[in-house]
């Protein structure tokens, strides 16, 4: 039952504290990721669930870790992403191709491989960890370290920056 404890009345109709609280929750999450394509969160958010639940029931992980880095990126950055398989990159957002690359939660440390010769100007980092609990940092290309030759290991931990979903 609705009261003034639990629900606030407007226009003929009572509105509860969780539908407000909801809202404003949206807005705080648009307001830090304003490329948002809030349609794709809820999705995001069972695909993830799905993977945990899968775990905690098996002990075992199921190979969706990719896909969550790549939608983190539509969702949280507006990356538009290529067509499955299309060689170069993962996607663009606005002029820069982008790079995905995904540092799952069994992972025995936090690097990834990036290959140069790929087609990019900025590399988004995602990182699911053990408690699957999401950030990304996007990284421009020329801020990467110099190396010699085409695959540079990057740590989670040479950037400072990060988002979290």
């Amino acid at each position: 039952m609705w009261n003034d404890d639990n629900a606030i009345y407007d226009d003929g109709e009572w509105i509860t504290w969780t539908e407000i609280n909801s809202h404003l929750e949206r807005l705080e999450f648009e307001a830090r990721f304003p490329d948002l394509e809030a349609d794709l969160v809820p999705i995001f958010q069972s695909l993830l669930s799905t993977a945990q639940h899968y775990y905690e029931l098996t002990g075992r992980h199921l190979q969706v870790y990719g896909d969550l880095g790549e939608l983190y990126g539509v969702i949280t950055h507006g990356l538009k992403l290529h067509r499955n398989y299309a060689q170069g990159s993962d996607g663009k957002i606005g002029n820069h191709f982008v790079e995905v690359k995904t540092i799952t939660p069994f992972k025995s440390n936090d690097v990834v491989a990036l290959n140069l010769k790929r087609n990019f100007s900025k590399v988004l980092v995602v990182k699911v960890n053990a408690d699957f609990e999401v950030r990304g940092k996007l990284i421009d290309r020329k801020a990467l370290p110099k190396t010699k030759g085409d695959r540079l290991m990057l740590s989670w931990d040479q950037f400072e920056q990060a988002d979290a979903a």
